[in-house]
């Protein structure tokens, strides 16, 4: 099955600005204002301690359709907004596209009034706070591409009215706050501080992780006046346990990118280790299990065959991008992106050398991918280290099949549009393969099974790795 690169859509500001309805608002937009801002009996403050504020998510992903739940669960009604007709029509009919987002939450939600999906962003001026939670993906030279949140903020800046919250949660380098988002929003005549309000506060998500949500996860957020960041810390301390104030923006900013920098550099190192191992013979999972039983001075990472997810792959080219204009190059953070970013090439060459062992080339030679998703027993195929795997595969002449429990369908991706859907697994298939790679270790797989009847099972995750039947079918990668 053949697969496709596909560029990053165009997104224009104009796609925005002239959504649904957009004439009709376009005339009135300027009374309207001035009557939510001159008439309100109550100020924000008043309205977020009375939970009468009326909450605006820009941005229904796997960050802002958990958000609006939460915030639906607090008392909040709720308005979220997206450029995506599709996502904004499942929703109004109940239906969810995100796995731990129950659809008879959305359809009883949708049904009371509290939550609303709509593409018309013309109505924005109905929100008291709205939170930006829009991708900022990496461009073909891997520098930040800001096209989402530059063009959100201007269609706020657009819809902008006195006492209105505006909180941009999708992660970014240190400055993007002030720097770009609020010259664009006091285009409207409205100054920060005095007329609105303006924090940021990084997304906190670990999808498919059953001990934290959003309520126990603290919350750091970073006003650009003191005022910004306490109508910020009320509005959302509402719905996390704890939040934790920091003195700027661009604090803030960088608080999310040290965070994942500190994971991204640590398993860019158990990763080198890993393919050090593999020469010297030594199994690294075994090392890393001894290194974790120090009580002090040693934290276990673990290798894999690359990062995903929409935040490590991408956060520690946000914060080299930025040194580079104080003439700093951040040396430790670029070598372990290169690490990371290397890993399917390396599992793709250590599945070539495991096939030519077997007297296979890999052109030709059929595969099975497990795991399309980028971690173990989600939905999320963002930045997936298995989809990069696959494509690979795919252009050195494989014949490339995936089954993943989670994703029945390869979804349309930023860069891969694969037209494929996961196979069935059953003894007849597997045997069937060449190689079987294991991409993600998802809980519903019966490791056993699978190595009993495949021909050669290349292990990225060491899913295997209590297995003692077949030893001799199992290839780590």
């Amino acid at each position: 099955m053949l697969g496709k690169r596909i560029d990053f859509p165009v997104f224009t500001c104009t796609a925005l600005l002239l959504a649904p309805r957009r004439v009709i608002y376009f005339a009135a937009i300027s009374a309207e204002k001035e009557r939510l801002g001159n008439s309100m009996p109550q100020n924000l403050r008043a309205k977020l301690q009375n939970n009468t504020a009326v909450g605006g998510v820009i941005g229904l992903g796997y960050v802002g359709l958990p958000l609006v739940q939460h915030l639906c669960r607090a008392g909040y009604r709720v308005l979220g907004f997206d450029i995506d007709p599709e996502k904004v029509a499942k929703l109004g009919r109940g239906e969810s596209y995100i796995k731990h987002i129950l659809p008879d939450w959305i359809r009883e939600t949708v049904q009371s009034g509290a939550f609303e999906a709509t593409a018309d962003f013309a109505r924005l001026v109905e929100s008291d706070c709205i939170s930006i939670c829009v991708p900022t993906p990496l461009d073909k030279n891997f520098e930040p591409d800001l096209q989402y949140v530059r063009c959100t903020a201007e269609a706020i800046a657009a819809n902008l009215r006195p006492r209105q919250l505006i909180i941009l949660e999708s992660t970014t380098y240190p400055g993007t706050t002030q720097e770009l988002v609020l010259p664009i929003l006091e285009r409207s005549g409205l100054k920060v501080g005095k007329d609105f309000f303006l924090s940021f506060s990084p997304e906190r998500e670990d999808p498919g992780n059953p001990r934290y949500s959003i309520h126990n996860i603290p919350k750091v957020v970073g006003g650009v006046t003191p005022e910004c960041t306490s109508l910020t810390a009320e509005y959302y301390g509402k719905i996390f346990e704890r939040v934790v104030t920091v003195s700027t923006p661009a604090a803030a900013e960088l608080t999310k990118l040290l965070e994942n920098i500190f994971r991204s550099v640590n398993i860019a190192l158990v990763n080198e280790l890993k393919m050090l191992c593999d020469r010297m013979g030594i199994d690294v999972w075994e090392v890393i299990t001894a290194a974790a039983t120090k009580p002090f001075g040693f934290m276990p990472f673990y290798p894999g065959p690359g990062l995903g997810g929409h935040c490590i792959p991408i956060d520690p080219f946000y914060l080299s991008w930025k040194a580079r204009e104080y003439e700093f190059r951040t040396r430790f953070i670029e070598l372990a992106g290169e690490i990371n970013t290397s890993m399917p090439y390396y599992v793709v060459t250590r599945t070539m050398e495991a096939l030519n062992d077997r007297g296979v080339t890999l052109k030709g030679a059929r595969v099975l991918v497990l795991g399309a998703a980028y971690k173990k027993d989600v939905d999320d195929m963002r930045e997936s280290p298995g989809i990069k795997i696959m494509d690979l595969l795919l252009k050195r002449g494989a014949h490339v099949d995936y089954n993943d429990p989670h994703v029945p369908r390869f979804q349309h991706l930023r860069h891969y549009d694969f037209e494929m859907s996961s196979v069935a697994l059953t003894e007849q298939m597997l045997a069937s393969y060449d190689c079987v790679l294991i991409a993600t270790d998802h809980s519903a797989y019966d490791y056993a099974w699978i190595v009993k009847h495949a021909r050669l099972v290349m292990d990225t995750r060491n899913a295997t790795g209590k297995l003692t039947e077949h030893r001799d079918r199992i290839v780590k990668a």
